[in-house]
């Protein structure tokens, strides 16, 4: 491997670390928690120390998390060798911003948006994440409950359908913009 490739390569590594709560949760493969369980764990308890912390009575008060998925989420925390790994990666750097539990502000809470084409500066992942830590939902289809259809560079027939249905339409400056006066 060449001097620049290695380079790139420990670049792409350490920008890997800087993550979300809800990612982080959903990467460790915890049994029944898929990414809108881990979402909702993390905008619940805002910490990975309050989520390892519970009983599954307290995970149970989370939106969708019933007695199967409590019970999954206790165990796994519960198993030394699980929290040994989450200690290791902490140590090797891997982070994300932490909130205080159930004080997530998310004033784009029933909002719907759709993200289509190419953005010039944001990767659609990061548009999704902002977007959901705002309590925004991301859909991959247009509908008439649709609230917003995000567009970038060749954006397709998503946008068509939202000009047919008369959905507001945002670039990715109104996009910022909304995202920075919600934020």
């Amino acid at each position: 491997m060449g001097r620049k490739s290695a380079e790139n390569l420990c670049g792409e590594i350490e920008k890997s670390k800087d993550t979300t709560l809800a990612r982080f949760i959903y990467a460790l493969g915890i049994r029944n928690v898929g990414e809108a369980t881990a979402r909702d764990l993390a905008r619940h308890f805002g910490s990975l120390d309050e989520v390892c912390a519970a009983d599954e009575t307290a995970l149970q008060e989370v939106a969708d998390v019933g007695p199967v998925v409590a019970q999954s989420i206790a165990r796994f925390f519960r198993e030394s060798r699980n929290r040994d790994v989450v200690k290791q990666l902490r140590k090797l750097g891997v982070r994300w911003p932490e909130g205080k539990p159930g004080s997530a502000r998310l004033p784009l809470r029933g909002k719907t948006f759709v993200l289509t084409g190419t953005l010039p500066h944001l990767k659609r992942e990061e548009a999704k994440a902002r977007l959901e830590a705002l309590g925004a939902r991301v859909s991959g289809s247009v509908s008439k409950k649709t609230d917003y259809v995000v567009v970038g560079s060749e954006p397709g027939s998503k946008y068509e359908k939202a000009r047919d249905l008369g959905v507001a339409l945002l670039d990715e400056d109104g996009l910022l913009k909304l995202l920075d006066k919600e934020g």
